[in-house]
């Protein structure tokens, strides 16, 4: 164990992995003078494997293939890479296949004891599979990106994981299916590198624009789409994650919800520019989808077309035009008596609700009378209530 884990400490490509808490445990058990100490540190190590599932060997592999080295990047732009480097890589995969090959039972015998909590390993060939995911680093892609679909940019501007994002896919809706439609032909054409606009999913709340979104990103997460979620406070760092992702290989959806600005908002200008293609706010391998409430996204008073501007008109036409700059707008409305009652029959359907139909509608429609309006996610609601 620790002749294994001194080759560990001489990974100079993958050097980032060690800082990782699996491998903080095995080093500390690795270099522990006492049986109390080692077995403390094994418990560390397999706790840290139970909170990523069960297996040591996909844990291993994960954190190598999440490692943003200049390996990987280097491979991923097609830039020349020194033999000494590829040797390097192929050594040290191999120590690190060899860690996730471990068992129980090595460690078990190594501190003398009958019984230790078990976890789940097997033998691997890392250096396969690892050259498997570079030649398809489109698709795989590399770092954080690499295992997580969807992403959040935190108030330090780091772009960081959704650990527990949405996990609703299209086939779990019902309705709307034309609307749906238009979002995954235009992301299917993205994904293709043929001409895709960027998208304004607007209309009524409660119809699953927001969830479109999430769906599809879901759905084409083995085909290299990641999605990242900027708030409306957050556009003015649009420049600064286009940037961060331009030369990524894999593509992205810049996903802004509820989206509605004033007209004094400093934040308008910025997203204009992305949408109008500004070498500062636009990345090749992005899109930007929206969804807002309003159809043409300003907050428009009154008083706003009795301004003082001179030239009235042409100010109106600025701000009521953003959402013209969307080469795609797709419209969610309120559905009617008969697509409410469609979605909530299949909703039940789904649930294996046992009920009357007569009664089921008749209670349906009462729900949503108390709510104010029929909506897919009343209907969702409605279902959950009767279970």
């Amino acid at each position: 164990m620790k002749e294994l884990y001194l080759r560990l400490c001489m990974s100079s490509v993958f050097s980032a992995v060690m800082q990782k808490p699996l491998l903080k445990h095995f080093a500390d058990y690795a270099k522990s003078t006492s049986t109390d100490e080692k077995i403390k540190a094994y418990a560390a190590f397999v706790a840290e494997i139970y909170a990523h599932g069960n297996s040591l060997t996909q844990l291993v592999f994960n954190l190598v293939c999440e490692d943003e080295n200049v390996y990987i990047k280097s491979r991923a732009h097609k830039k020349p890479i020194s033999e000494e480097i590829s040797q390097a890589v192929r050594h040290e995969i191999l120590n690190f296949q060899e860690l996730a090959a471990l068992t129980p039972k090595a460690f078990a015998e190594d501190l003398g004891v009958d019984y230790v909590s078990p976890f789940y390993s097997e033998k691997w060939d890392f250096q396969e599979l690892y050259e498997k995911r570079i030649l398809n680093v489109d698709k795989y892609g590399y770092g954080i990106f690499s295992s997580y679909c969807m992403f959040r940019l935190s108030d330090d501007k780091a772009i960081e994981p959704i650990i527990s994002s949405d996990k609703t896919t299209i086939d779990k809706f019902v309705g709307y299916e034309e609307e749906r439609e238009k979002i995954v032909a235009n992301t299917v054409a993205f994904l293709e590198c043929r001409p895709a606009a960027n998208a304004l999913l607007c209309g009524d709340a409660g119809t699953g624009k927001s969830s479109t979104v999430k769906a599809v990103a879901n759905e084409f997460f083995d085909k290299g789409l990641r999605l990242i979620e900027l708030r409306k406070d957050q556009l003015h760092h649009l420049p600064y994650v286009m940037g961060k992702i331009n030369d990524n290989p894999l593509k992205f959806i810049i996903f802004i919800d509820d989206l509605s600005f004033n007209r004094s908002d400093d934040n308008f200008s910025m997203l204009k520019a992305a949408l109008e293609g500004s070498a500062s706010a636009k990345a090749d391998n992005a899109v930007i989808y929206a969804t807002s409430n309003r159809r043409h996204i300003i907050k428009e008073s009154f008083s706003d077309r009795e301004g003082n501007d001179v030239h009235v008109n042409d100010t109106l036409q600025e701000t009521l035009s953003l959402s013209e700059r969307f080469g795609l707008v797709v419209l969610f409305t309120k559905p009617n008596k008969k697509l409410y009652l469609d979605i909530v029959h299949e909703l039940a359907k789904r649930n294996k609700i046992d009920m009357d139909i007569g009664e089921l509608d008749v209670r349906a429609e009462a729900f949503a009378l108390r709510r104010g309006s029929r909506s897919a996610r009343c209907a969702e609601q409605f279902i959950d209530s009767l279970m």
